[in-house]
């Protein structure tokens, strides 16, 4: 679509970090940075269609599933910016320890 904006991501160092420890996420961690860059995203309902597993949290909060559930990314969105903040990166048992 000719003018379309895509989805900025801030915070990549954290990506980058989590993937040195969890090399086995690595490949989907990248996947899913790809996917979002390329993303137009305006409202929740955009994000559900392409990752049905998503939880939306309050103050445009999205925890996304990674590595088949194994991971968990946390992300604060400005659909009006076109922007994704990347909060945090945990296994599963450590997105269980999480607070909101």
């Amino acid at each position: 679509m000719p003018g379309a904006v895509s989805m900025r991501v801030v915070g990549r160092q954290r990506l980058d970090d989590f993937c040195r420890r969890h090399v086995d996420a690595k490949s989907r961690a990248l996947a899913w940075l790809a996917e979002v860059e390329d993303a137009e995203w305006r409202t929740p309902h955009d994000i559900r269609g392409r990752y049905s597993s998503a939880s939306f949290l309050g103050e445009n909060r999205v925890v996304f599933n990674l590595g088949g559930n194994r991971y968990r990314l946390d992300a604060k969105i400005s659909y009006q910016r076109q922007q994704l903040l990347i909060v945090r990166l945990g296994t599963h048992s450590e997105y269980e320890s999480w607070t909101f």
